[in-house]
């Protein structure tokens, strides 16, 4: 993670990074098979809903998707829709969505700049097994205090990147992405997960964190490596809930960060060429403030 919201100088001397252990995972990935019912399209409509939810700040769009015995989870808490962040309406000023058929669930990330109210939220939708009804909303909400929280920065840099489909003859397999995930999380309590991480040495990798960004797009210079931490005796990263797609070679992962005084945290990776290209944090600890 990044040390400090002012000075990249600083961040990579102390080796600081975000990630975490492969530990409980409670959307575990046992199927390769896509879901009965479940298809891109249906997934992206249903994405797209809650969009216009989160827009608008009433459910009206989601009408008739929610299964009756749906639940709201927002930075690892139920509550209920009324005390939400989705019954308040936002200005999004970009946002992107994945999907995984297997699973049944997609994720889909927001950018909020208004200044009076600034957002940046990761959100996940589980779906029946049949795909016709969202069981669960599960979102990861930041905003002015969280780590590095920097709106603004975080759209300039999303503009930048380039998430087309991977053409289909050079897309990865489900398990290796999301094996490239694991890894990644791991590097703070296992000492062998930084030769796990298909790092993509000679071509360019960068990581948005909060709204810092480990360097400019394309080039290649560009490293996912730069202050990757030293120290991997730290406390696990747990409760992993997991959204892989590979027609966009991502994968997205919610977990809890124990030894960040459990901060809750997504982090999403994309791979191109079976390296990583880009990682994508968003981290929110909760009323305290956020400290490694």
């Amino acid at each position: 993670m990044i040390a400090s919201p002012t000075s990249w100088q600083v961040y990579v001397a102390v080796g600081l990074i975000f990630t975490a252990a492969h530990t409980t995972v409670a959307t575990p990935v046992l199927s390769t098979r896509q879901a009965t019912g479940c298809t891109r399209e249906a997934l992206l409509k249903a994405a797209d809903s809650y969009v216009a939810a989160q827009t608008a700040g009433k459910l009206d769009s989601l009408s008739g998707l929610l299964a009756s015995n749906w639940t709201y989870e927002e930075n690892a808490k139920v509550i209920s829709v009324a005390k939400a962040l989705i019954s308040k309406p936002l200005k999004i000023d970009n946002h992107r969505s994945i999907v995984d058929t297997v699973a049944c669930a997609s994720y889909t990330e927001l950018i909020v700049t208004d200044p009076a109210n600034p957002h940046v939220i990761g959100t996940q939708l589980r779906h029946s097994p049949d795909g016709q009804s969202i069981t669960l909303i599960d979102s990861i909400t930041s905003t002015t205090g969280a780590w590095l929280f920097n709106a603004k920065n975080t759209l300039e840099y999303a503009r930048q990147e380039k998430w087309d489909p991977i053409p289909e003859d050079k897309r990865d397999k489900r398990e290796f992405i999301k094996a490239a995930g694991d890894a990644y999380l791991d590097l703070w309590s296992d000492k062998d997960a930084v030769n796990r991480v298909p790092w993509a040495n000679g071509a360019p990798c960068v990581r948005l964190e909060g709204g810092a960004y480990t360097g400019g797009p394309g080039k290649p210079v560009d490293t996912c490596k730069s202050g990757i931490p030293s120290n991997s005796s730290q406390a696990p990263n747990v409760r992993r809930r997991y959204v892989i797609d590979e027609v966009y070679g991502s994968v997205n992962i919610f977990n809890d960060w124990l030894h960040m005084r459990d901060a809750i945290d997504s982090h999403e990776f994309r791979l191109e060429n079976s390296k990583l290209r880009y990682i994508h944090t968003i981290t929110s600890c909760g009323d305290h403030a956020c400290r490694l």
